[in-house]
């Protein structure tokens, strides 16, 4: 009989799992219990369905949606046809969805409850999408998902995956204000989850009596990557449709969870609810987080509330998550190992490249570069992109400036793009410079990152307007709300008459920054 070791996909888990314990309890979603032999029966369905509607192998589909069991479904079921998920990050506005999910060229476009009304005002934007669907019905003019799903047969398709096949399409921001696909195939997702296993560290022990909050939007690996690790483990998962910090604490304590994943600010949510210190953590062994660093009296104040282990979690879309991580027994306050992201994951290659890219010794700043089986096969139609983020010999360039300590511990110091990290949300100042620039009083517009407490960074725009021009800072921030997403639109304007360049033009946007840095440990927050 397979064992789980052997499996080379997700897909193939939910096999095994449905097999060997087909009423163990794999999604518990709202008031919906679902054991392995329906999911596993469901994604079958969902595989056929696909396969009725004309979706080939190595097609998209799009998923615009909050958390759901019906995602999960989809996902493996798309997996068990061949066909590529691509979830779409909801808190986009229009125009932005529209691109991705025309970029991607999904066949069908899957929407969420809370969107129907998004879909509609987009629809004529997105011609590849020869069906849309409902996953929870509101829109009579479309197939609602789960009748279509019961049509279909839950005849197994059988169909061979290889693992070099793309499983699953990520977008991320881009630099030049075009989100970039990420292509992440299964032996990528196989690899981020057994990444940890080499010497089985306490912290990434699952076993089936374990319960797993997913809680983090499914659009980002943090998400779809923590499903797919309790889902490949056979634990239970609880799935939240949105990050509600009281809910939070409720499913701790009532659904009894164990494992966690959370980006800072949300820690800082759940942690300073009234309701936090009265809840009963018993269970709960460790919360995972990552996608910015945490502040220490923050994670001080978690440590003394929750009462369980903690683990720092660094990576990206790019690396299928997790690469580096901080163990519990490294979190001591104070200590200087508590200001580093941890070390390398086994399997997992790490190297501080100097300009020339060449590897630099231990405490030598440089960019970040790292090489294993987690790596992205590349960017979806954008070679040139791959090229200049992947080297000939496997080196994925984060774009993150860091050291390594001679014990291996990999310490960030600054970003080399300019991406801002909101929230545990990516920002390229490019993309809201572009919609600020939109502005019809606007000559020129900078946008950095600046530390904030609750977010870790927020979005600051300098503007410089057109002669006799008026704009106020709320007219700006108001006016960029219509173009892009909520996250990304500046917190703040400042207004300077012109703004700084080098001989050659280009905005300095470091000289901008810097101010607001000043006696910093570190350039990222």
């Amino acid at each position: 009989m397979t064992k789980l070791e052997d499996v080379t996909n997700l897909a193939d888990a939910v096999r095994l799992h449905s097999r060997s314990r087909g009423n163990s309890v794999i999604f518990d979603f709202e008031d919906r219990i679902s054991t392995f032999a329906d999911f596993d029966a469901h994604t079958n369905q969902v595989a056929n369905g696909l396969a009725a509607l004309g979706v080939k192998p190595g097609e998209r589909v799009a998923y615009l949606g909050k958390n759901s069991d019906i995602y999960f479904e989809l996902l493996i079921g798309a997996m068990k046809a061949g066909v590529v998920m691509t979830p779409v990050n909801w808190r986009l506005a229009g125009p932005e969805i529209a691109f991705i999910v025309e970029d991607c060229k999904a066949a069908i476009l899957f929407v969420g409850p809370e969107f129907v009304d998004q879909a509609r005002g987009i629809k004529d934007q997105i011609p590849s999408v020869r069906f849309i669907m409902t996953t929870e019905g509101g829109a009579p003019e479309w197939k609602d998902a789960a009748p279509w799903r019961d049509a279909q047969s839950s005849a197994d398709p059988d169909r061979p995956i290889d693992a070099g096949e793309v499983a699953i399409q990520l977008y991320t921001s881009g630099t030049t204000g075009k989100p970039k696909g990420a292509m992440l195939s299964h032996g990528n997702m196989l690899a981020m989850i057994r990444s940890g296993n080499g010497e089985i560290p306490d912290w990434n022990k699952w076993d089936d009596q374990d319960v797993s909050l997913v809680a983090m939007p499914v659009f980002h690996i943090g998400g779809t990557g923590w499903g797919a690790l309790g889902l490949y483990f056979g634990a239970k998962g609880v799935v939240a449709r949105d990050f509600d910090p009281t809910k939070v604490l409720d499913f701790i304590e009532h659904s009894k969870v164990s494992k966690m994943f959370m980006v800072p600010a949300a820690m800082q949510f759940v942690v300073r609810l009234p309701q936090a210190k009265d809840t009963d953590f018993s269970r709960l062994r460790h919360i995972a987080y990552g996608a910015s660093p945490i502040p220490a009296a923050l994670l001080k104040e978690c440590i003394d509330v929750f009462k369980c282990g903690f683990v720092q979690m660094y990576g990206m879309t790019e690396t299928t998550g997790t690469i580096v991580a901080l163990p519990p027994e490294d979190h001591i306050p104070d200590a200087e190992r508590m200001r580093s992201a941890g070390k390398a994951l086994p399997g997992v290659e790490l190297a501080i490249l100097g300009p020339d890219g060449k590897p630099l010794p231990p405490r030598q700043v440089g960019e970040i570069a790292t090489r294993s089986g987690a790596n992205m096969v590349g960017y979806w139609n954008l070679p040139e992109a791959t090229s200049k983020t992947i080297t000939k010999d496997g080196w994925l360039l984060t774009g993150d400036a860091g050291y390594l300590d001679e014990d291996g511990y990999l310490y960030i110091q600054d970003r080399i793009k300019d991406m801002i990290i909101s929230g545990g949300e990516n920002v390229y100042p490019a993309e809201v410079e572009s919609a600020i620039c939109d502005h019809p009083d606007v000559a020129e517009a900078a946008v950095v990152g600046v530390p904030d407490d609750k977010w870790g960074e927020a979005v600051k725009a300098i503007v410089a307007l057109k002669p006799g021009k008026t704009a106020t800072a709320t007219d700006i921030i108001n006016f960029t709300r219509t173009r892009i997403a909520g996250y990304k639109t500046p917190k703040t304007v400042d207004f300077l008459p012109a703004l700084p360049r080098n001989p050659s033009g280009k905005i300095l946007r470091r000289e901008l920054r810097a101010p607001f840095w000043e006696g910093k440990e570190r350039q990222v927050n």
